[in-house]
């Protein structure tokens, strides 16, 4: 069985390492803090989510270069935003038959790159070898083996099929798809409407709300993503509108939280201070902002969270302006 590292050992990372150690899969954890390597390493527990224990197969190590090196798989396990800089420190490390795996939800600001997109670029790895694994999942239940599907999307179909059957166990099913950049902007984009689906449950707005929010905010990330290249079905999968469900619904989702404290009338600092972790929406509402102008989509629920986000407008207010916009067919 093939070595994985994991650059990264947040919550998502942590649980997929657990996942693929109690195959016997040797495992190593990299994190960036050597005090958070040296208490993972002593308690053997996960310093977010209690419940996530380790075992022998794990190992932990604050040696980016060991931790590269030590493996053929690498888990990209990081905020979005971080990749870039962690990945052109260490390019000369990389091997160009090395698989990448991605399981960071993002666009990058900057460049508008997807994860994937952007690893091609910087790190010099194939981009057949190169896999975005995604789908509605969160740490706090796969830690206890409740059912979970995912997809891995690759172009080169025998590299998703390795990724397939790594993370595949009797309560962890994985799915192929050959639409990585459906499969990303998916993954990315649901963070945003879960935001708004927050907010909505922070004012104390109710299902009628909340469903419409879904609905029609899918119908945005279909039409931008179908403008990138992406294909429309792939939206109504498990990377798309699976993602999405449990993203705005599950009292686990950190960017349905900080939603509801907007919606509670909360700042965006306030509530980013008080966060243990990086909710990914508030990076991905301004990439779709320049996203929807650079391809010249109408995205009227992205527009209001990224006034809200950024602009200070009121919620209330967002919402009303929404509700009154010029009346308009279901599908174009």
């Amino acid at each position: 069985m093939k070595t994985v590292s994991f650059l990264g050992c947040g919550s998502w990372g942590g649980a997929l390492g657990k996942v693929l150690s109690e195959k016997n899969v040797q495992v190593t954890m990299w994190h960036r803090n050597p005090e958070i390597i040296k208490n993972l390493d002593q308690s053997r527990t996960h310093y977010l989510i209690p419940g996530l224990k380790f075992n022998k197969y794990v190992n932990f190590t604050n040696d980016i270069q060991l931790a590269i090196q030590s493996s053929s798989i690498i888990v990209i396990a990081i905020p979005s935003q971080s990749i870039r800089s962690l990945i052109e420190k260490n390019k000369e490390i990389f091997e160009k038959n090395r698989i990448i795996v991605s399981v960071s939800k993002g666009i990058e600001v900057d460049s508008l790159m997807t994860i994937c997109e952007m690893l091609y670029k910087v790190s010099g790895v194939n981009y057949n070898n190169i896999v975005a694994l995604s789908g509605p999942s969160h740490a706090e239940e796969v830690i206890y083996k409740f059912p979970t599907t995912l997809v891995a999307a690759s172009h080169n179909e025998s590299v998703a099929k390795i990724i397939q059957q790594l993370f595949a166990t009797e309560y962890l099913r994985t799915y192929l798809n050959n639409d990585i950049k459906g499969v990303e902007l998916g993954g990315a984009m649901k963070n945003v409407i879960a935001i708004a689906a927050g907010i909505c449950d922070g004012i104390g707005y109710g299902d009628n709300s909340k469903a419409a929010l879904m609905t029609r905010g899918m119908e945005e990330i279909t039409q931008l993503g179908k403008a990138m290249g992406a294909k429309d079905n792939t939206f109504r999968g498990l990377s798309g509108f699976g993602d999405l469900i449990v993203t705005c619904l599950s009292k686990h989702s950190r960017n349905r939280s900080l939603g509801q404290g907007i919606g509670e009338g909360k700042s965006l600092i306030e509530i980013q201070n008080q966060m243990k972790m990086i909710a990914e929406g508030v990076h991905t509402a301004k990439s779709v902002h320049l996203l929807s102008d650079k391809y010249k989509i109408e995205m009227p629920i992205h527009e209001a969270i990224y006034k809200v986000l950024f602009n200070n407008k009121n919620p209330k207010e967002a919402v009303t302006e929404l509700m009154q916009r010029r009346l308009s067919v279901e599908q174009k």
